[in-house]
């Protein structure tokens, strides 16, 4: 099957979020599948720069008059390659910094053309706009190519039917513009309506994927649940709830070449379930480095987030004293909201021999976390699937986590029947607030007075199945249920 993957980032050319992870993993698993897959991007710097080989396809139009140049070229070599096509606009594209914020952190003025023309792009190729290759199935990915199903519903160029895939990755996220950013789309007047893409009386990209896609996919199980609440839909619950018949729940998976402690080389020292002395020492090298006191028998507890109140960073930052108190070290990397990045900064500074704020985002940094964390922190009030607590699990960096969408998927709480059971893989709280997450802080310390049972949990979250074969089957039935 011929399927185009759609986003705005992919992994290791452009991360902002797990959303690159995603884009850049599943490919690869479709194509080991056997699938004939190619991934659609913007033209940012970096993509543009770790792209090879690229050759013009063809050149067109947005409906609003930016030219552009869509180009085919390749990602990555051997094994890992995957074949790309690249949207050439540099008015919209060639910006410094983040693909979606000014250096203010502001949102650009016109976002709505530059992810508008990434739809565009896409429907351009399930009309044939490339005559050496043609989708059967289009796969959109979160807001930025969510109007590429939208485009493509109205479209009525002649061929063979394409079918279309819409995948929320987080719903909080809607890409929401003012009414008058509809005009010069290029949709029909009868797209910006209650059944098309208006939001009280705004323009949602996201409302356009959802109510135009074929098939509705989310990143695990419990959120596809969860959003057709009104608790967590986000006010798109009841257009969830009427198209529950065509979602479907998958849950993300890792990717092994990238995050895997036994070969990863961002590590100083690999590791696994039967060799564990690595993650000794990539521990002790991690406190030497951040100016921690090196003490092996000192918990130590890793976050790596973007720092915002959905992340449940305040719940961290109040049990802090509780932390220290207790003989934890607590060492975070992340980048938000500025009251939070000066809060960690202040508890760095109060006590730097046991917590370390990094204030940014650094890949290998991320990896030396988890590969010397004891405890990932990811208290979150909402999650739709979450990568951060599956590579913790991964490097036996057990996950502290909120039970909520994807963390409630993955993580199994400490009780003495799962562990007993050979089920436990961290520790779950359920009600999100300072209490419930204190109790999740105790029992971690808990366990990890009691070696052999800590031990024991932690070869169980390292063992924990997370391969992408599986997802992929799902969205393979996806696609062909796409094509139905």
């Amino acid at each position: 099957m011929r399927i185009l993957q759609v986003s705005a980032e992919l992994f290791p050319l452009l991360k902002t979020g797990g959303l690159a992870d995603v884009a850049g993993a599943l490919p690869l698993a479709l194509a080991e599948a056997g699938q004939a897959v190619r991934v659609l991007l913007p033209g940012f710097p970096a993509i543009r720069a770790g792209t090879t080989d690229l050759r013009e396809v063809a050149a067109f139009n947005a409906p609003w008059g930016d030219h552009a140049v869509l180009r085919a070229g390749r990602i990555g070599t051997g094994a890992n390659a995957i074949e790309a096509y690249l949207i050439d606009a540099p008015a919209l594209y060639d910006r410094p910094g983040n693909p979606y914020e000014d250096a203010s952190r502001q949102p650009y003025a016109d976002n709505a053309r530059r992810f508008a023309l990434l739809g565009f792009a896409a429907a351009q190729l399930a009309c044939g706009i490339d005559p050496a290759w043609r989708p059967e199935v289009v796969h959109a990915h979160d807001w930025h190519a969510a109007l590429a199903p939208a485009y493509m519903a109205f479209d009525a160029t002649p061929g063979p039917r394409v079918g279309s895939v819409f995948t929320v990755h987080n719903l909080a996220y809607q890409g929401v513009f003012p009414p008058s950013d509809f005009a010069g789309l290029g949709l029909p007047p009868a797209a910006f309506d209650v059944n098309g893409l208006e939001y009280h009386g705004q323009l949602s990209f996201m409302k356009a994927g959802l109510y135009f896609a074929d098939r509705l996919t989310t990143v695990s199980p419990t959120y596809a649940r969860e959003i057709q609440t009104p608790a967590q839909g986000c006010g798109l619950d009841g257009l969830l709830r009427g198209r529950s018949g065509v979602l479907t729940g998958i849950l993300n998976g890792v990717d092994g070449s990238v995050w895997n402690p036994a070969s990863d080389a961002l590590l100083p020292h690999s590791y696994d379930v039967r060799r564990r002395g690595g993650k000794t020492l990539c521990k002790a090298a991690l406190q030497q480095a951040l100016g921690l006191a090196i003490e092996p028998d000192a918990p130590l507890f890793v976050m790596v987030s973007r720092l915002t109140e959905q992340k449940g960073q305040h719940l961290v930052l109040g049990g802090i004293d509780a932390l220290l108190a207790q003989g934890g070290q607590l060492a975070l990397l992340g980048t938000g909201e500025r009251w939070l990045e000066d809060a960690f900064r202040e508890r760095a500074a109060a006590a730097p021999h046991a917590v370390h704020a990094t204030i940014g985002y650094d890949e290998t940094f991320a990896h030396r976390l988890f590969g010397a964390g004891d405890v990932t922190l990811v208290p979150s009030m909402f999650e739709p699937c979450g990568l951060t607590q599956m590579y913790g699990l991964k490097y036996g960096s057990l996950p502290l986590v909120h039970r909520v969408g994807g963390l409630a998927d993955t993580v199994v709480d400490c009780t003495l029947e799962d562990i007993a059971d050979g089920l436990a893989t961290g520790f779950v709280f359920d009600r999100f607030d300072a209490p419930g997450f204190d109790r999740a802080l105790r029992r971690a310390f808990a366990l990890y007075r009691r070696p052999a049972d800590w031990r024991r949990v932690r070869n169980t979250a390292m063992q924990r199945p997370a391969d992408w074969q599986a997802a992929a089957a799902q969205y393979v039935g996806v696609y062909e249920q796409s094509l139905a």
